[in-house]
């Protein structure tokens, strides 16, 4: 099994009138992080997904992108 360290993720965006998701992907364990971007700040998440998930994203409007805006969020350098 892969080490957590060496997958690379996948990143992806939603944009809504009230705020936006970010959310990072682990396509190897089908894990991720969800951050919800509102008025009140950042919130974070922990998910687990299913096979689907890129069919599931992209149904659902998310757009692919990199990963710096996660990580400036994940990191506290933007709230």
């Amino acid at each position: 099994m892969a080490k957590e360290n060496n997958i690379v993720h996948q990143y992806f965006k939603k944009e809504m009138p009230d705020g936006k998701i970010l959310l990072r992907v682990n396509p190897i364990q089908f894990k991720g992080t969800e951050i919800w971007v509102g008025k009140q700040g950042a919130e974070m998440r922990t998910l687990d997904f299913d096979a689907e998930i890129f069919e599931d994203l992209e149904e659902d409007g998310f757009v692919e992108v990199n990963p710096m805006e996660f990580n400036l969020y994940l990191s506290g350098l933007i709230e």
